[in-house]
C-alpha cells in the first residue's frame, strides 16, 4: 500500500462514512485507520475474524474493509456471516492474491468489492466511498435551512454567501443535523454516526464540537437544543 496522505481531510470528499477495517496485520490496520479518518471518516478496527463479526453485531457500518485471511474465523466466513443478513454493509475485500479466480470467489461469497494487495490509498478511499454511497439514500445535491446552504460533494458551507471554515467533524456534524430535516438527533446519535469508538462517551465531545459549530455559524442560532434530547436544525 502506497502512504496514505497526511494533513487535513482532502475538500473533495464525499459524505462522512462508517467503516470497519478487519486487518491482523495491525500495522497495516493503524496505518489504514489513520489515513481514513483524515479523510473524514469514522473507523474501527478488527484484528481477527471473530472480533470483526462482533463489531458488526454492534455497530452499523456503512463499508466493511475485510482481509480475507485472518484468524480464528477466515475472511471468507466473515463475508458469509455478513452477506447473510442482508444488511446493507457493502463489503470490499482485501486479498494478497490478485488471480482472477480469487476475485470471482470472494465475489461469490458476497463481497461488493475486491481490492488486491498490494494498492494505492487513493484507489481505497475511493472504493469506499463508492460503496458507501450504496449503503445509504443519495443524499439531495445540497441541504439547506434558510440562508445556509451545504453542499456534501464539494464539502462546501455558505451562510448567507459566506464560506464557512469547519474541521471534517464540524462539517459532518452539521450534515447529520441538516440530513435530519428537523429530527431530534441525540448526543449518543451523533457519537455513533460521525465518531468511531476510539471517542470516549464519557466526554464532552459532542457538545464542544457543537459549541465551536455554533460559533462558526454565527447569529441568528442555527442549532437548536433540545433538553434532555439532543439537537436539531
Amino acid at each position: 500500500m502506497s502512504a496514505a496522505p497526511a494533513g487535513p481531510a482532502c475538500r473533495d470528499q464525499e459524505e462522512d462514512v462508517r467503516v470497519l477495517v478487519a486487518e491482523d496485520h495491525k500495522r497495516l490496520a493503524t496505518a489504514l485507520a489513520e489515513g481514513l479518518r483524515r479523510e473524514g471518516m469514522a473507523v474501527d478496527l478488527a484484528f481477527d475474524g471473530r472480533d470483526a463479526l462482533d463489531h458488526a453485531a454492534v455497530n452499523r457500518y456503512d463499508v466493511v474493509v475485510l482481509d480475507r485471511d485472518l484468524p480464528l474465523l477466515h475472511g471468507d466466513e466473515v463475508c458469509r456471516a455478513l452477506a447473510a443478513e442482508r444488511s446493507e454493509t457493502r463489503i470490499l475485500m482485501l486479498t494478497a492474491s490478485s488471480t482472477i479466480r480469487d476475485r470471482v470467489q470472494g465475489l461469490g461469497l458476497g463481497a461488493d468489492d475486491y481490492l488486491p494487495k498490494p494498492f494505492d490509498f487513493a484507489e481505497l478511499v475511493a472504493r469506499i466511498r463508492a460503496l458507501a454511497r450504496r449503503s445509504s439514500p443519495p443524499l439531495p445535491p445540497t441541504l439547506a435551512h434558510g440562508d445556509l446552504v451545504l453542499d456534501p460533494s464539494r464539502r462546501t458551507a455558505v451562510r448567507d454567501t459566506r464560506p464557512l471554515s469547519l474541521s471534517p467533524k464540524e462539517f459532518a456534524v452539521l450534515e447529520y443535523l441538516l440530513s435530519a430535516d428537523g429530527r431530534v438527533i441525540s448526543a449518543e446519535e451523533l457519537l455513533e454516526r460521525v465518531w468511531d469508538e476510539a471517542a470516549n462517551p464519557f466526554t464532552h465531545t459532542v457538545k464542544t464540537t457543537v459549541g465551536r459549530l455554533r460559533a462558526k455559524l454565527g447569529d441568528p442560532p442555527v442549532i437548536e437544543t433540545v433538553r434532555e434530547g439532543g439537537y436539531r436544525i
